[in-house]
């Protein structure tokens, strides 16, 4: 397996030969600093953990000075462990987007933008109950009965109502790498990816 961090950037789309246009995700991915490769004798599993986007050294509290020390890295704002990660690496060493290819098949975490406290219409989709004749001015978009009364005079666990929407790690799977462009460190992924500009993802090779 091939993991990698990266930074979205953007949306934007790009024309095939046959004048077919694909929408694409713009994705700086890397390079990232090795700063630990665990192991099932030390750690109890295996894992590389990888460090993305380099931070002052004042911004970093001691402990984590010691850790990016001891790898021989720069201080990282992120870091993030992927675990069965079949690379021959050690700390020190940087991953890049050069161990994927063009038409590779990855999945996409990262953390969905934050909707803040949405109704049931934007939320769930609802279609909204009732009819505005007779005063009902206020109907269209409430949730309508949430439970019976008498039995099981409760509410069930898990029904669609308001809420908080949004900003939770979300992972999109079977996407399509179209181009890699190794010099500037930036992938090329087709259709959209989870989270805001700027936001950081995880990328791993299915």
């Amino acid at each position: 397996m091939s993991a990698i961090l990266g930074r979205k950037i953007g949306m934007t789309s790009i024309f095939t030969e046959d004048g077919v246009q694909i929408p694409c995700t713009v994705i700086e991915a890397g390079p990232c600093p090795v700063i630990q490769v665990k192991t099932v004798d030390n750690d109890g599993y295996n894992a590389v953990q990888l460090g993305f986007g380099e931070i002052k050294p004042k911004l970093v509290n001691k402990p984590l000075k010691g850790h990016f020390k001891k790898a021989k890295v720069n201080p990282t704002r992120y870091i993030r462990e992927f675990r069965s990660m079949h690379l021959d690496v050690k700390p020190g060493d940087l991953v890049t987007v050069e161990q994927f290819s063009k038409g590779d098949k990855i999945k996409i975490t990262g953390k969905s933008k934050g909707r803040g406290f949405q109704g049931v219409v934007k939320r769930h989709h609802f279609g909204g109950v009732g009819m505005t004749t007779h005063g009902q001015s206020d109907r269209p978009r409430a949730p309508g009965s949430i439970g019976s009364s008498s039995y099981p005079s409760r509410v069930f666990k898990g029904l669609r109502m308001a809420g908080r929407m949004g900003g939770k790690r979300t992972t999109v799977r079977n996407l399509t790498i179209i181009d890699i462009l190794p010099d500037r460190n930036l992938m090329l992924v087709k259709g959209s990816v989870p989270g805001a500009i700027n936001s950081l993802l995880e990328i791993t090779k299915q």
